[in-house]
């Protein structure tokens, strides 16, 4: 809530009359006469709930905008000495946290009836509809002070005992709008010791009602906890103005003055008799809090210097108080300042410098462009690296997908693997492993749109989870180092796994080469996979269809078409290539440094070579021999094809290769290219078992 200087003197043409209340001066007659009934309509933001939902609360922000003082009503309430509150009332707490404080009052022989016409006036126009003198009192009071309040029928209560409890299970009440609730064990009660009188700090009850036949009152004021109130009128669905108030929280030290000034309010008009003494249960009392104020920080954070006197007079219009003088701590100067309790909001320094500047006016602070010193985020690389992955794939056409980590016992069948990490109380069947790869989600992916698309190109970047006790190892494109998984009993790594549908093994090797090379590898290679000997087989590759991918030697991850049995168990008619890379080791070997090499304008010449090897023969063996021999002149060499087959010779396997020839100063010519062809092919017939195939 922010009330500006100017806008109260333009609304208010002449000066207020300090001797009059905010209340009072809504409803005088020259008040009406000059400002035709005018009512100020106050938006309170919620965090000046505790202090300005009342109509003190608001005089005590105007008086210190506008510099006046208030004049607080003086009134003394007169008890009667012969009658002890005590000898009266009984009160029992059942929780002091739901309860900060209780206080109580007994007033004898009132006249129940129809409040003054002043007092129903200004209820009406605060939107309360009058009911009878006690009552209208009670919510005057609210509405004045800021504090609830309630009255109950002292005839009405058994055994004279008023005890605050959390409501049994299956508790019924009927409020004074005649509405049944049932309540329960999350909801506070005002009971007697046989059945509940008031939904605490929300609506009162039938039983203990005001009416025309009460001759004794029994007052009560009280602080209830503000989670308790706001959870129990969500669950009954019922607000008030009551529960609004305390649901913002209140100042325990409230309700002793609200409960005297009903008291004496009621007085003065029913004529009763008050008992002496107030019961009042305070087991821990609110203490103003303390809070240093440091006035270079102050000017610092505002941005303009204020005088020290003027800091002052702010702080003690709005009822702070300076404890001490100013003094010093390694020459900062400070000065101690109590908050009183009703200022909930005010905790910390800059609560305090922001109502500093706030009523000196905002308005005087200048314009100012702020000076700091820019200091750039640190670079997360594993962020920058994966944006930079995603972004190629996506340019290159493919789809990134989002799957949830976890397989079903159905996978774990199809894919032959029975050292899974198993959830241990899983919220379906469809979670109850850890996903030891990628690649059966995605494959799902692709078994349920299907029917909608003819191609896919997808990938997914994210964790996998790898059990240290796992001996067999038929998702063989993961293989870590003992070093990773050395003292762990579960490892997890990010992977990049992507996927093609159809005759594309070649293409996704294509695919693979642009991903690395614009992350900034070179020397990679292709080698064909080969199981080790504590692998029992290769569950998930198509047979011969399996390549390692490996840079500077170094194995990151695997190129392969997945097996028939796996496309056959999950009901997917086209054929599947996936790419499977260890994203960990492809971001440690990663680069923004990109070396530039000129592209020739000479022409190239494309010259295709086939050779019988050995099946153990590894391919990275016959592209070193090649590469070799060509030279500079042999631009690069691309293998397009392995076969093995029955018209073979036993225990070989053919492999074929494009070799792409150019010079970067000159077109080659064809004796040239015969020459290093050649060359070429002597090169690989030196080795005994190999044969160029012509």
């Amino acid at each position: 809530m922010i009330f500006s200087y100017n806008w109260l003197q333009s609304f208010f043409k002449e000066k207020l009359p300090i001797s009059e209340k905010l209340a009072e001066l809504l409803t005088m007659k020259s008040f009406e006469t000059t400002y035709q009934k005018s009512v100020l309509d106050i938006d309170v933001l919620p965090n000046r709930a505790p202090d300005c939902f009342s109509h003190f609360g608001v005089a005590r922000e105007i008086s210190a905008i506008l510099g006046y003082k208030i004049q607080n009503t003086k009134y003394k309430i007169q008890e009667n000495k012969k009658l002890d509150t005590k000898n009266f009332i009984n009160i029992g707490i059942k929780g002091k946290d739901i309860c900060p404080r209780y206080t109580a009052r007994v007033i004898l022989d009132v006249k129940v009836g129809p409040s003054p016409k002043w007092v129903q006036e200004r209820l009406k126009i605060c939107g309360l509809k009058p009911i009878n003198n006690i009552v209208d009192i009670a919510n005057y009071v609210m509405l004045e002070t800021g504090q609830p309040l309630h009255a109950f029928d002292f005839d009405k209560i058994t055994n004279k005992k008023i005890i605050i409890r959390k409501a049994k299970k299956g508790e019924k009440i009927i409020t004074l709008d005649n509405e049944k609730y049932t309540l329960d064990k999350d909801i506070l009660v005002i009971a007697d010791e046989k059945e509940p009188l008031a939904i605490a700090g929300i609506k009162g009850g039938k039983k203990a009602e005001i009416s025309k036949a009460t001759k004794i009152v029994v007052l009560e004021s009280a602080n209830f906890d503000r989670l308790t109130i706001r959870q129990g009128s969500r669950k009954l669905n019922l607000r008030t103005d009551a529960s609004l108030r305390f649901e913002h929280g209140l100042d325990p030290n409230l309700t002793e003055f609200a409960i005297n000034r009903a008291a004496y309010l009621i007085q003065k008009i029913t004529g009763g008799k008050i008992t002496q003494g107030i019961l009042d249960f305070y087991p821990r009392k609110t203490l103003p809090r303390k809070i240093r104020l440091d006035l270079d920080y102050l000017e610092k954070l505002l941005g303009v210097k204020i005088p020290e006197r003027e800091i002052r007079k702010i702080l003690e219009q709005l009822e702070f108080k300076i404890l001490n003088t100013k003094y010093k701590i390694q020459n900062t100067k400070y000065i101690l300042v109590e908050v009183p309790t009703f200022r909930l909001d005010i905790n910390i320094p800059e609560d305090l410098i922001e109502e500093i500047g706030r009523i000196y006016g905002y308005e005087k602070i200048p314009a100012s462009f702020p000076i700091v010193s820019l200091i750039p985020p640190k670079r997360n690389l594993d962020i920058f690296w994966e944006d930079i992955t995603k972004n190629i794939l996506k340019e290159a056409g493919f789809s990134e997908v989002y799957n949830y980590s976890f397989i079903t016992e159905k996978d774990r069948k199809i894919f032959d693997d029975h050292e899974l990490i198993e959830i241990e109380n899983p919220t379906s069947s469809d979670f109850q492993y850890l996903r030891p790869s990628l690649i059966p989600n995605l494959l799902k992916n692709v078994q349920r749109n299907q029917k909608y698309l003819k191609e896919f190109k997808i990938f997914e970047l994210g964790k996998i989870f790898i059990n240290k006790q796992r001996t067999k190892n038929n998702f063989s494109f993961q293989n870590f180092p003992n070093s990773e998984m050395k003292n762990k009993k579960q490892l997890e790594k990010r992977i990049l796994t992507s996927l093609m549908t159809g005759e594309v093994f070649y293409q996704a090797k294509g695919m693979v080469d642009l991903l690395l090379n614009k992350l900034g590898l070179a020397n990679i290679w292709y080698d064909e996979y080969q199981a080790r000997p504590e692998e029992s087989g290769l569950a998930i590759w198509q047979p011969k269809k399996c390549a390692e991918i490996k840079v500077d030697g170094r194995e990151i991850g695997f190129l392969g078409e997945i097996s028939p049995k796996i496309l056959e168990e999950l009901k997917i008619e086209n054929k599947v290539v996936v790419f499977d890379i260890d994203f960990e080791k492809l971001i440690n070997l990663a680069s923004e440094e990109q070396e530039y090499r000129p592209i020739s304008r000479f022409p190239a010449a494309v010259r295709d070579i086939a050779i019988l090897v050995p099946r153990e023969i590894r391919v990275e063996e016959v592209l070193n021999k090649i590469e070799t021999a060509g030279g500079k002149s042999l631009g690069d060499t691309d293998l397009f094809d392995i076969y093995e087959g029955e018209e073979l010779p036993e225990g070989k396997k053919n492999l074929a290769f494009h070799l792409i020839y150019q010079a970067e100063d000159h077109t080659l010519t064809s004796k040239e290219i015969d020459e290093i062809h050649q060359k070429i092919i002597k090169t690989l017939e030196k080795e005994p078992d190999w044969q160029v195939r012509k």
